[in-house]
């Protein structure tokens, strides 16, 4: 492939050249954050690259990296504040360049004056708004903001607004901007343009994480009335293999007292280096030695069946937790999960 300058490249063929030039490992992070018709697109792009020369390598690379920090500096502090911090490290012609190729990120994030409120205001202002206009603003604060003003709403509201939450996809501009303008005479509106992407249920796991304990049940169980499925999908969500990081050691070994010796070796086998020194630090020296050999034995092993050995040990965790025979730190924060030495 002949040098070319990164104008001269659309943004598929400039992503398929970052995908090829960062290697497998961090190339499989980035291909995992996106869709599974976007992987197929850049797969085939990046099989039809030929040899990159390392003027085209490098000039991606840095207009990746730059577009990084833009976006960065954008979140942090908005548009004026990117702009003053990329004008000190690229000089003005480069920051306005970089800025004009980041059109869909010089937008105000939305709500983005609630994000200096404290929870106690937001809930004032929005606990009696529609259960959808409440959805549509929580799915844009931090997680933990967001969980604060959702314990403090009524139980029967709750899982209202965590349904919505849990299904919301798209929302048009002129939906934010109308909410927003509820919120105008309280506080400074955010004028936002384009589609805004929040919700999900990935984002109702990261809500129900953070709330009380006692908050989730009463939620989950409304959920596991109205709708089953979405109940199970957001509990899977909620605590998942590489989460056994944050459960102590007593309770890892309450665990693997439940789990047979052939599951744990499925389990460990893809799990990360952390997870697995979590894992079994917790067991005795012979019990290490018998699982490190049956994960040797295993060979070659489907991912469905190491998911499902995986999700096993999921599930005793969670109904020890319901039980409360074991903790795991950072859930909910109550007084009454709190631990005193």
């Amino acid at each position: 492939m002949s040098t070319e300058s990164t104008t001269d490249l659309d943004g598929q063929k400039k992503a398929a050249i970052l995908v090829a030039c960062l290697g497998p490992k961090a190339a499989g992070k980035l291909l995992g954050a996106l869709s599974d018709e976007e992987v197929e697109q850049i797969t085939l792009d990046v099989s039809s690259l030929g040899s990159i020369d390392s003027a085209t390598r490098a000039a991606v690379l840095e207009e990746f990296h730059a577009m990084m920090l833009a976006n960065n500096y954008v979140t942090q502090g908005g548009i004026e504040y990117a702009r003053n911090l990329l004008e000190t490290a690229f000089g003005p012609e480069k920051a306005v360049e970089i800025l004009a190729r980041l059109q869909s990120s010089l937008q105000e994030v939305p709500f983005d004056f609630l994000r200096k409120a404290d929870a106690g205001q937001i809930v004032s202002f929005i606990q009696d708004e529609h259960p959808q206009t409440i959805a549509l603003i929580l799915a844009h604060l931090e997680s933990n903001v967001s969980a604060i003003v959702l314990t403090a709403l009524p139980p029967d509201k709750q899982a209202d607004v965590v349904m919505r939450i849990a299904t919301m996809d798209r929302t048009p501009p002129e939906i934010v901007r109308e909410v927003e303008r509820v919120l105008e005479r309280k506080m400074a509106s955010v004028f936002s343009q384009g589609f805004t992407f929040a919700g999900g249920v990935k984002e109702v796991a990261e809500i129900m994480n953070r709330v009380e304990r006692s908050t989730e049940k009463s939620i989950m169980s409304n959920l596991e009335e109205r709708d089953p499925e979405l109940a199970d999908e957001i509990a899977r969500l909620m605590f998942t293999f590489d989460d056994i990081m944050y459960v102590d050691d007593a309770g890892i070994q309450k665990a693997l007292r439940e789990i047979e010796q052939k599951d744990l070796a499925l389990a460990l086998k893809s799990a990360n280096e952390s997870v697995t020194e979590k894992i079994l630090k917790n067991l005795s020296e012979r019990a290490r030695d018998m699982i490190r050999e049956e994960i040797e034995f295993l060979g070659p092993t489907r991912l469905k069946n190491i998911e499902e050995a995986q999700q096993k040990m999921v599930a005793v965790i969670r109904r020890l937790e319901d039980a409360g025979e074991l903790f795991i730190q950072g859930r909910g924060g109550g007084a009454e999960e709190q631990i005193v030495v």
